[in-house]
């Protein structure tokens, strides 16, 4: 192993392990001290939509546990990367998140179906058909596990879930009284302020046996750490977040239960984005760049045991309000030149001495100013189920879905004060574009699971899907720099049908080593561009599918005190969607690339070599390339890939590895200690790394330690934290275009940040 630190307290911090750069973290739970170490935790999951053990599932899953997610500091979905192989997000700050599993990354709809329980989730479309690059992240905390399904989930979860699946199952009400409680403060360097967060949970027992409450509530308060030096304004990236969930569960009978749920999720912010050109963590925006999000979901589960089958149903509502700012101050001061005022001005003739001022003078009204997307998405969803509940060779699960996702996109560029950067309220309105989309999907399913003997399983599944979804566009304020021009509503329609398959086998060659492979087919829905100025023939774009195939293992020894799961897999993309450039750079739309590979080794395991001490690690190795020319590829399109061009924030390596320890100190009093190690290798932000707006982004290492005391039940604790510990600037994220004046601007990791932990149970 070999070592090298540079700048400060390690500005760059690299590991070279058995000739490949890994990263460490140190992770586990909490172990009672004995004189042998104890096997490693077994996990139930509910994947395969009933109960098995996660060693016995045989799919490529992963699955983090409540105390993991407690100990590693975990606030969101967002924060999973490092716990699971092939598991990143294409992270643009605050409530920009896209989901990515197995190299599936793409603009457009989401490439993993997001779950939070019984319910799916998407982001907005903004006015980029984006959805799957707003991804709702709810806060975890009170979970009972995140459990993340790796490889297409078609069958069972439908579209969206095309490179994988997240769910995330709470924690539900229980018929005893119990609360908890967990606070923190905080400071991160180069900060002017402290970071707070509080968080509880109560459970109240309403009518034994019969019904109960879970109430859970957090805040939390982080400071800014980036400065605009144009605006001379300190700290600009303040960031308040605050919600809560209520969870009702019902029993009138033995064999009916019924959970009722409610989340709310607000979010105020500016964004946390900064141009390396100025300086770390400096920014010279024109203009503030203020974000909000506003997020209810309501859902209602019944779950009703009729014997020999299992009936469960779902419903959901969602309502999203989310509002985000870009800076184009310097995009529309591009347009102050004599050959723009030709262009644009006096039909190809060059603009006289008053033409010229008054083209000026028009230009002048247009900057500073942002464009302000504002969405307001209502979405419907519902499932109805039947599983076997039987003892029997042959296990089945049927059922039906039906989505109806509204979204409505308000995208105006407004006029920003020029001595303070601060957006004019009510808005002045420069230019202005409505768009009015709606997604229907509807869905029937099953998969027969066959156990051939008691070591050979064959499962076989399929899907038959149908969607609509139409697009209603309009321009209300037109703009003579960007072609704008006032339009009367247009219409689009994309809909489609199909079928997706699943077939899988599994063998156990004893009761601790099972081998699987699988086939399986995932897809997503196509639909139309709303782009100011887009030739007609690029307003559609289809739906994209593809083929994954994998073999894996999963494997316990020394006496179940270590694990050992790995698989490989290839897939093959069809009609891969993308997010296109126009030719000036300053807006993009969705198009077809053609074909991509993705083929990969993914690895993780666990170990307990001593009492107190566990061990996990896990890492992945992919190489995610286009397998022909996207069509224009050189010529029409600036940014389109040719073969062997890589999928965008992908990297060929990452890995984790993670360990904790806990000691005997007093009677009834532990010692806890654990770190967190882990690496993300580079990648790039588009598929042309000859591009003009291409960037790489560099690989980076992140370190997060945790030490404290804690009682032996686990009813209090308290810990001394770090995260980022050798304060590296770990860029995310890179964004560039013509309307950011060809700059570049970053998303990254805060800077370390320094703070006391505090929990408490009540039972």
């Amino acid at each position: 192993m070999s070592v090298q630190r540079t700048g400060g307290l390690g500005r760059s911090f690299r590991v070279a392990l058995f000739g490949a750069s890994a990263s460490i973290a140190f992770a586990g739970s909490a172990l009672a001290q004995s004189a042998q170490p104890p096997a490693v935790e077994e996990v139930v999951v509910t994947a395969l939509k009933r109960a098995t053990n996660l060693q016995d599932t045989p799919i490529s899953i992963s699955a983090v546990t409540s105390e993991t997610i407690a100990n590693s500091g975990v606030q969101s979905i967002a924060d999973l990367g490092a716990t699971v192989p092939g598991l990143t997000f294409v992270n643009s700050g605050p409530s920009f998140s896209r989901v990515v599993i197995r190299g599936i990354n793409a603009a457009g709809e989401p490439t993993v179906g997001v779950y939070y329980d019984e319910t799916p989730v998407t982001g907005s479309i903004g006015a980029g058909n984006n959805a799957g690059g707003s991804t709702p992240e709810l806060r975890l905390f009170d979970v009972e596990r995140v459990e993340v399904l790796r490889g297409p989930q078609g069958t069972l979860y439908g579209s969206g879930s095309m490179g994988g699946t997240l769910r995330t199952i709470y924690k539900k009400p229980t018929y005893t009284f119990e609360t908890a409680l967990d606070g923190s403060v905080s400071k991160t360097e180069g900060a002017g302020d402290w970071n707070y967060e509080a968080q509880g949970m109560l459970n109240v027992p309403l009518a034994q046996d019969k019904a109960a409450l879970r109430l859970v509530g957090f805040y939390r308060e982080t400071a800014g750490y980036i400065d605009n030096v144009y605006l001379n304004d300190s700290d600009i990236n303040e960031m308040e977040t605050w919600g809560g969930r209520a969870l009702l569960r019902l029993e009138p009978t033995e064999n009916l239960t019924i959970d009722l749920a409610a989340y709310i999720n607000r979010t105020e912010a500016e964004a946390p984005s900064w141009f390396p050109a100025v300086g770390e963590y400096k920014s010279d925006a024109r203009t503030q760049l203020p974000q909000t999000d506003d997020l209810d979901l309501y859902s209602v589960t019944a779950n009703l045991d009729l014997g020999p089958v299992t009936a469960v149903g779902s419903a959901s509502y969602m309502r999203r309000e989310l509002m985000s700012t870009q800076d184009v101050t310097q995009f529309m001061q591009g347009f102050r030149t004599p050959a723009r005022c030709q262009a644009l001005y006096n039909r190809g003739a060059a603009c006289s001495t008053d033409q010229l001022s008054a083209y000026y003078a028009y230009v002048d009204t247009q900057y500073p100013s942002v464009l302000k997307p504002q969405q307001e998405m209502d979405t419907y969803t519902a499932e109805l189920r039947f599983t076997s509940n039987y003892e029997s060779a042959l296990q089945w699960t049927a059922g039906g879905f039906f989505s109806d996702r509204k979204t409505v996109v308000w995208n105006p560029q407004v006029g920003v004060d020029p001595s303070s950067g601060a957006l004019y309220e009510p808005e002045v309105v420069m230019t202005g574009r409505v768009i009015d989309d709606t997604l229907k999907q509807y869905a029937v399913f099953g998969e027969l699971s066959f156990d051939v003997n008691e070591q050979l399983n064959l499962t076989a599944g399929a899907r038959y899907f149908k969607y609509t979804k139409d697009i209603i566009g309009k321009t209300l304020v037109p703009s003579l720099l960007v072609g704008a021009v006032v339009t009367p509503p247009t219409h689009v329609q994309s809909e489609e049908t199909g079928w997706v398959y699943r077939f899988n086998g599994s063998y156990k060659i004893t009761s601790d080593i099972m081998v699987y492979a699988e086939a399986s087919q995932g897809y997503r829905p196509g639909g139309a561009n709303q782009v100011l100025g887009l030739p007609g023939n690029l307003t559609p774009y289809a739906s994209d599918q593809l083929w994954n195939y994998e073999v894996g293992v999963k494997s316990a020894f020394w006496d179940r005190r270590a694990t050992l799961n790995a698989d490989i897999f290839q897939i093959d993309w069809s009609d891969m969607q993308v997010r296109i450039l126009t030719p000036n750079g300053a807006f993009s739309y969705i198009g077809n690339a053609g074909k991509a590979r993705i083929r990969g080794l993914e690895v993780e395991g666990a170990v307990n070599p001593l009492s107190g001490l566990s061990i996990t690690g896990n890492f992945s190795i992919m190489e995610a390339e286009l397998t022909e020319d996207q069509p224009g590829g050189g010529t029409t399109i600036p940014n389109a890939g040719l073969k062997g061009d890589r999928i965008p924030y992908v990297p060929k390596f990452q890995g984790a590895i993670s360990a904790q320890y806990v000691w005997p100190l007093t009677e009834g009093l532990n010692g806890f200690a654990r770190v967190d190690f882990n690496h993300m290798g580079s990648s790039y932000n588009e598929l042309r790394t000859s591009y003009v707006y291409a960037r790489k982004i560099d690989a980076y290492d992140l370190v997060n330690t945790r030490v404290g005391v804690e009682s032996d039940g686990g009813g209090w604790g308290a810990y001394l934290f770090v995260t980022n510990l050798f304060d590296e600037a770990a860029i995310f994220s890179k964004s560039v275009g013509a309307t950011s004046a060809g700059r570049t601007s970053v998303f990254s990791a805060p800077p370390r940040t320094i703070g006391v932990n505090l929990r408490k149970t009540f039972q």
